[in-house]
């Protein structure tokens, strides 16, 4: 194969979330594979495939950096990048299929992506809580992929999300964070149980929670969270005797002392401590301020926020070994309280 008929070859998927320079790179290994790409091979240069490909120089390069660093291609000065090693064959092409790009979300990725290492092909793809895209993804996709890494979460149409995940084969198959009813068979999953999670970190706040008179939730009517979690709200309150409320909108609720809050959404969050700043609220000692998801920032902000949270390592990571093991069987991931200044 000539090195401009290797650029046609070549796809780059617009839609994929996955860095361009890996797909260069798994494009290439993909060639390799198929037997289109033998020992000596020369390849585009970068500028060929700059050009064509209509990618950076840096990203082109930095493809090339990659498949050097795994023994597969060199160069050498005035002749070019060629193909030095085909010997190796990778089994495992993954589908990641993200509901939507967030701090906690990359956490996930990061963790899953490390602990697969070279042994896969990855495509990772971000449907944005649209079950019209999820759906088009799997079915145009099925026969593409030997897994699946699906975290199912929609704004709407979800209830018949589990009639497509049950189009894929079920060794393909790993759900992470939230486990629908209505996918059948002997799969993988590795979820959260909101239900009892909530309900057992706010037991654990129980002391400092005791300051306060009231809890209110913030949950959108638009969010993609489970509404097991508001399960757990209203048994925990029920349970302690505590005032409660669901609010669904923080920018229209009156706020007092004596109240604790919790939030789903970061931006929610922002809206929250903008409003307790102004009324000159004291957190932590007027009004409770507890947050969902673990992230770096909320372990500094504020003197520390308080959250709950999932392992998002540990999902990531129970993924990875699910395709790499061929593995099936459910693990509910730990659930852990991070008690700050904050409440």
């Amino acid at each position: 194969m000539k090195p401009e008929d290797l650029v046609s070859y070549i796809q780059i998927d617009e839609y994929s979330s996955t860095p361009k320079y890996k797909q260069l790179t798994n494009a290439i290994l993909g060639a390799i594979e198929a037997g289109k790409l033998k020992k000596g091979s020369l390849l585009p240069s970068i500028n060929e495939l700059s050009f064509s490909l209509e990618m950076s120089r840096d990203t082109a390069e930095k493809g090339y950096r990659n498949l050097r660093k795994l023994g597969v291609v060199d160069s050498v000065p005035g002749k070019g990048y060629f193909i030095i090693n085909t010997d190796f064959s990778r089994k495992l092409k993954v589908c990641l299929l993200f509901n939507k790009l967030s701090t906690h979300k990359k956490i996930i990725y990061d963790s899953f992506t490390k602990a697969i290492g070279e042994n896969a092909a990855i495509d990772f793809y971000i449907y944005n809580n649209d079950f019209v895209f999820f759906k088009k993804m799997i079915s145009t996709k099925l026969d593409e992929y030997t897994h699946f890494v699906i975290i199912p979460h929609f704004l709407e149409g979800g209830e018949n999300a589990s009639e497509i995940i049950n189009t894929i084969p079920k060794e393909k198959l790993v759900i992470l964070d939230k486990l629908l009813p209505g996918i059948t068979g002997d799969f993988a999953a590795a979820y959260q149980n909101f239900a009892q999670d909530i309900y057992a970190a706010l037991e654990q706040a129980l002391d400092r929670l005791s300051q306060y008179n009231t809890l209110k939730i913030i949950f959108p009517k638009n969010s993609y969270y489970p509404h097991e979690i508001l399960t757990g709200f209203y048994r925990f309150c029920q349970q302690y005797a505590f005032n409660h409320k669901v609010i669904h909108n923080i920018k229209e609720e009156e706020i007092s002392a004596g109240e604790v809050y919790i939030n789903l959404m970061e931006d929610d969050l922002v809206t929250l401590i903008e409003r307790l700043i102004v009324q000159k609220l004291e957190i932590g000692k007027d009004v409770g301020v507890i947050s969902y998801n673990e992230t770096p920032l909320k372990r500094i902000i504020l003197d520390g926020i308080t959250t709950i949270s999932t392992d998002f390592n540990a999902l990531g990571s129970q993924a990875a070994a699910f395709v790499l093991n061929g593995e099936t069987g459910k693990i509910e991931v730990p659930f852990y309280l991070n008690l700050r200044k904050s409440l």
